[in-house]
């Protein structure tokens, strides 16, 4: 049922509302189709970075399996895990470039010794005490990770605008054939929210991809171009099944340290998708909607180990999804994750998937990334006064995040370890905000008690009263 709620956006179905089994089937599509690239890409750009890639294929089989499982538990909860909100699960590129690092130096068990202990005993421990650091992230800093995640997802949906690594290897990066599918794509997701109502506006993002995928068909049968390249639906399998402890563990200290720092992010970037998501509603999640949402992130990602798949977090581009469509019916997310599960136990399925190109995601991806950020802006607009503090916090963070996200080469002169650390546009963002928003004075700190309500002839006073929370 469609309403407007205070400070959100037109909402066509609630959280608990389920919309008739045929349209939720194809919502739920809807969302795998949109995180079904970028979340297989992390185990390709992993595989091809450790040297492993002959595994790939195992390992995307992996990433969608429990991807799809943690999907199911966000949406439908096991005990205290899950948060009961249409988030969609996925591999994170947060964690790329460590595993990358470490596999290449100590090899995948190591990377997935570390996930194993971290995954849980971080995110965990995060969930558990929740309540106790909720203070710490209030909507000026959930709200500035939102917004970075999709500021950073935009060069990356970019890429897939020109082309990928599959255009890259064949010189046709950027070229009008990419461009053009990209721009149709993008062209009718935006015409058909815009200019239509009931189902066609509800899938419109999904009505886009197949367009944009039949055209990529119709031009790779016209043009002879290899846009659409279906010889790894041949090679592949029919079913396989995951494996446990095919890679080994071994537990390296500095692999274990790099790993709780990044799940302590990939934490916030959790708090921040939450947040998105609910920010529909015009509202922040509940204590018990962030504990276990977290509790599901770092328990999945530590299960998923075992099995050889990287860390599960939440996926951005579905929160964009969410406030681009106004569907917010967690049974719709959970349709979805029993999708990515069956692609994740079915490789053939999977390689039919993966021949869509990157152009026609890309124009899909452009638009979700730029409504992440949007939400995150609505969710700092709506509930964070911008006065001269706050400001400052605003620009400091996206500032630094920004700035590394375009001139990564900045930081070449640090160690590599703390080049690869800082270098991450999430955690440049995310820490400056949380350090700042801590020890500055002012009302959403945790440090320093909010003004005080004037009861009487003080009430014309704006001195705040400061000294430990009581909170």
């Amino acid at each position: 049922m469609s309403n407007e709620t205070d400070g959100g956006i037109q909402i066509e179905y609630g959280v608990d509302d389920k919309p008739p089994l045929p349209k939720s089937i194809l919502l739920g599509l809807q969302h795998v189709a949109v995180m079904i690239v970028p979340a297989t890409a992390v185990a390709y750009v992993v595989a091809n970075g450790v040297g492993l890639e002959a595994d790939a294929a195992y390992l995307v089989q992996m990433v969608l399996l429990f991807s799809g499982l943690a999907t199911m538990v966000q949406a439908y909860t096991v005990g205290p895990v899950g948060a009961r909100l249409p988030i969609v699960m996925g591999s994170s590129f947060t964690f790329v470039g460590a595993t990358i690092d470490i596999g290449a130096s100590f090899g995948l068990a190591a990377v997935f010794g570390a996930i194993l202990v971290t995954g849980f005993v971080v995110e965990g421990l995060i969930g558990w005490q929740f309540k106790r650091i909720k203070p710490f992230f209030p909507p000026l800093v959930t709200g500035l990770v939102v917004v970075i995640i999709g500021l950073y997802l935009i060069p990356v949906a970019m890429d897939y605008v020109a082309g990928g690594t599959a255009a890259e290897a064949a010189g046709t990066f950027g070229g009008l054939q990419h461009l053009g599918l990209a721009a149709l794509v993008l062209a009718i997701a935006v015409g058909l929210n815009m200019f239509t109502r009931g189902v066609t506006r509800l899938l419109s993002v999904l009505v886009a991809i197949v367009v944009g995928y039949a055209a990529a068909i119709a031009l790779t049968f016209a043009t002879g171009l290899e846009i659409v390249d279906f010889g790894p639906v041949g090679e592949a399998a029919w079913i396989a099944l995951p494996s446990p402890t095919r890679f080994g563990f071994e537990f390296e200290p500095i692999a274990i340290a790099t790993f709780a720092v990044l799940f302590l992010v990939s934490s916030m970037e959790t708090v921040g998708d939450m947040s998105g998501v609910t920010a529909a509603e015009g509202r922040n999640p509940t204590d018990e909607e962030f504990r276990g949402g977290l509790f599901n992130d770092g328990l999945l990602s530590s299960i998923g180990s075992i099995f050889g798949a990287f860390p599960i977090t939440s996926f951005s581009q579905n929160v964009g999804i969410v406030n681009f469509t106004g569907v917010m019916s967690r049974h719709v997310v959970g349709i979805g994750g029993v999708f990515l599960a069956v692609l994740g136990l079915s490789p053939k399925v999977g390689a039919a998937v993966t021949t869509i190109p990157s152009a026609v995601f890309g124009g899909a991806v452009l638009l979700m990334a730029g409504m992440v950020a949007a939400s995150g802006f609505r969710l700092i607009v709506t509930h964070v006064e911008l006065d001269r503090r706050n400001t400052v916090i605003v620009a400091v963070s996206l500032g630094l995040g920004l700035g590394i996200a375009t001139t990564p080469e900045a930081l070449a002169g640090l160690p590599s370890r703390a080049e690869l650390f800082f270098g991450q546009p999430v955690i440049a963002t995310a820490l400056s905000a949380l350090a700042l928003n801590t020890f500055v004075p002012g009302d959403s700190s945790p440090l320093f008690d909010a003004a005080p309500v004037a009861t009487d002839a003080s009430a014309d006073s704006e001195t705040p009263a400061a000294g430990p929370s009581d909170d």
